[in-house]
């Protein structure tokens, strides 16, 4: 399995490929990952452009360890086969299927970066897959999807385009993206892949996006898509860990493991019942720290 597959990724930024300005060195602001977009970002008129751009950024900038994930054009369009053939000629870690409905969609890309793997000498599935979810369909088939592939790494909601489907629109309360979501989760975690969220839009209401972040973190996702630094730092905060929750971690793990050792199920820690089924939280609390550099202790 790829190495990278379950790597951190609380905040997955969109870039806009053509644009050298933008994707030279979005690095130093930190995000998990950067989403190099070919599809909506670029008009039709701009796709060959916004491709040597993309090519000339992956193989020359040293992005100092932030993944590198390109959302190609859609299936339904004439330029995704060659988006395939750049990103993974490139060098990118990652491609984002855009309007996945299907598993077959899934499989569609999956042969195609095959091909282009060998094609350009890259390692067979060094390159991952990632689907947006932008239809009722899409969500409804969302366990196979995660499933269609060994590349898959993850699904992300796309609201804006989901909402339409639904014949409604983005209300900023996230009523209309609740069923989406509960159905997401359920079905990542079902797979064992990652889930990601729609982006908020709404620059400006810092205190609106904290509630959407805290909101999707509670429900259990892995991460959030954003479109500008600024709400990386907010991201980050709610989705690390506190030194609060480390120690708690920590005493969880090592109380299991002492009293499983002497045949006993059920304990306290600092006045909580514990038991089992607590410890594969709390060590999921403990590598997620780690990869977020704000723990060194053993796993």
């Amino acid at each position: 399995m790829n190495p990278n597959k379950n790597r951190l990724r609380r905040s997955m930024m969109f870039l806009n490929a053509q644009k050298p300005a933008l994707i030279k060195d979005p690095y130093i602001y930190g995000a998990d990952s950067i989403i190099l977009d070919l599809e909506d970002a670029v008009a039709e008129n701009q796709k060959d452009a916004a491709r040597f751009s993309l090519y000339q950024a992956l193989k020359t900038i040293d992005y100092r360890g932030t993944e590198r994930v390109v959302r190609i054009n859609g299936l339904d369009t004439p330029y995704w086969k060659e988006d395939i053939r750049c990103a993974v000629a490139g060098g990118a870690d990652a491609i984002r299927i855009s309007k996945t409905e299907t598993k077959e969609d899934v499989q569609t890309v999956d042969q195609a970066v095959t091909e282009a793997e060998a094609e350009f000498g890259r390692e067979k599935g060094s390159v991952l897959l990632m689907a947006a979810l932008e239809s009722a369909k899409g969500v409804v088939n969302a366990y196979d999807i995660c499933r269609a592939s060994e590349r898959m790494f993850g699904i992300a909601l796309s609201g804006g385009d989901y909402t339409k489907d639904l014949h409604t629109s983005l209300t900023g309360t996230g009523i209309e993206l609740q069923g989406a979501r509960e159905n997401m989760v359920i079905a990542a975690r079902a797979a064992g892949v990652q889930c990601f969220d729609t982006v908020y839009t709404d620059l400006d209401n810092e205190e609106g996006f904290r509630a959407d972040v805290q909101k999707i973190k509670d429900m259990g996702f892995d991460g959030k898509s954003i479109i500008n630094p600024r709400q990386i730092p907010i991201v980050h905060e709610i989705y690390t860990p506190s030194q609060k929750e480390i120690t708690f971690a920590e005493k969880v793990v090592q109380q299991i493991e002492e009293q499983k050792a002497r045949g006993i199920g059920v304990f306290t820690v600092d006045g909580k019942m514990i038991d089992i089924a607590f410890y594969e939280g709390a060590k999921r609390t403990l590598a997620l720290a780690r990869a977020a550099g704000v723990y060194k202790g053993e796993l």
